[in-house]
């Protein structure tokens, strides 16, 4: 078992509330080389912090747990003295048993993640989204540190804030952050944390999957040239190809062939599902048919432009960013508002999901409708099936009903002898 230290002046809860509230902590326990032990008197429960040298004259603290100044200890958020010293050498010392590598936090597990994110062309916006609902609390807590009970109440706290959908995502993108930082460090150790606490919400619908008839579409696109004529060429797009908005956006001009008769578009995947070869599969292109009428728009748009240009720009002629959505959603807003339809619901990519459900009401084979979606069977088996049955019960199953018999002229059977 570990040697406790003692420190008669931090070791009790009646010692520590003797000494005077301050910003500075004050001085502990030397735990090891290098190693020590410090203490924030706050007016509420106080902190312990730990102090860590790094071998070369300098040294970091951090902040990592309360102290049972006012509350009794948990093991966990709240800790006494003796459990204060062996949290404070679990985070200092690295698998080498050095202590040279500060405990990196959440806020810090977020930073790598985007980094990660970058380096393999994925988007950024997964590692800063969760910024905008995570707590200063837990930013800069340490992971190794989180607790399951903590997340999960954190995740609960965000219920009726937004869909359960939209939080499950959400903590998927944190789970993905604090994994890559359990990866690479061996001291976090707590996997089970966030695989407990941020596990997903039952019964939640992943996709809002709002299908709008054609007269809409066309009303959502007309609405959005009205607004502005760039604007309107990203929206034109959207719903003839029923493409990601982030695929549509990395469109190059010598992507449009403007055949006379049978135009199309060469649409850069997705490379949705992760994977480590992300740059190579965006990279990829594949064949949307598009209209004589959106051709020739696109092509006017493009006069003078290089080859390699992007096809679709801003009012501003700058382009759109990985996530265009940051750029337009206003927009769109407006657009919805202006056809009549609720903005809480209906969004830009209510035109992919139209465009899918529309080709398979028209019988166009599932197959050739994932592909030319970039999805599998699977995924649209998965989201669209019920939108199907609903859109389509009269035009395609009532001709599966039963017949009544044609009427026999004169040869009519009598009942009951009339």
């Amino acid at each position: 078992m570990a040697r406790k230290v003692s420190f008669s002046a931090l070791e009790s809860r009646s010692a520590r509330l003797r000494l005077k509230i301050r910003r500075r902590p004050y001085s502990g326990p030397s735990l090891a080389r290098g190693i020590a032990l410090m203490y924030r008197r706050n007016k509420t429960n106080g902190t312990w912090v730990l102090k860590v040298s790094d071998g070369h004259g300098a040294y970091w603290t951090k902040g990592f747990a309360l102290a049972d100044d006012f509350e009794d200890a948990d093991a966990r958020n709240v800790l006494t003295f003796h459990e204060a010293q062996d949290a404070a050498k679990k985070l200092a010392r690295s698998d080498d048993g050095s202590a040279n590598n500060a405990p990196i936090t959440v806020d810090g597990a977020l930073k790598d993640y985007r980094r990660d994110l970058e380096a393999r062309g994925a988007n950024p916006y997964n590692a800063e989204h969760p910024r905008l609902h995570l707590t200063p609390a837990l930013l800069s807590k340490p992971v190794a540190l989180l607790a399951a009970t903590e997340l999960k109440k954190w995740r609960d706290g965000l219920l009726g804030t937004m869909a359960p959908a939209t939080i499950n995502r959400l903590c998927r993108c944190v789970c993905a952050a604090l994994e890559l930082t359990a990866q690479h460090d061996q001291r976090v150790k707590n996997r089970e944390a966030w695989e407990i606490g941020l596990a997903n919400l039952p019964n939640a619908q992943e996709a809002r999957n709002v299908i709008l008839p054609d007269d809409k579409v066309h009303e959502f696109v007309a609405a959005a040239y009205g607004l502005d004529h760039q604007f309107g060429l990203l929206t034109d797009t959207l719903a003839n190809t029923g493409a990601r908005p982030s695929q549509a956006v990395r469109l190059r001009v010598e992507d449009l062939h403007d055949h006379p008769v049978r135009p199309k578009l060469m649409m850069p995947k997705s490379a949705k599902g992760g994977g480590r070869n992300r740059s190579a599969k965006k990279a990829e292109r594949y064949s949307v048919p598009i209209t004589v009428q959106l051709a020739v728009r696109l092509k006017l748009a493009a006069r003078g432009r290089a080859a390699d240009a992007q096809l679709l720009l801003q009012s501003n002629d700058s382009p759109w960013n990985n996530n265009p959505r940051e750029n337009y959603h206003r927009q769109v807003d407006k657009v919805v508002t202006a056809i009549g339809v609720d903005p809480a619901e209906v969004t830009m990519y209510c035109l992919r999901h139209s465009s899918i459900v529309r080709m398979l009401l028209r019988n166009v084979p599932i197959r050739l409708v994932a592909s030319l979606h970039n999805t599998s069977v699977a995924m649209i088996e998965k989201h669209y099936s019920r939108y199907i049955t609903e859109h389509s019960i009269d035009d395609i199953t009532r001709v599966g009903l039963l017949s009544e018999p044609a009427p026999a002229g004169d040869n009519v059977v009598s009942i009951g002898g009339r």
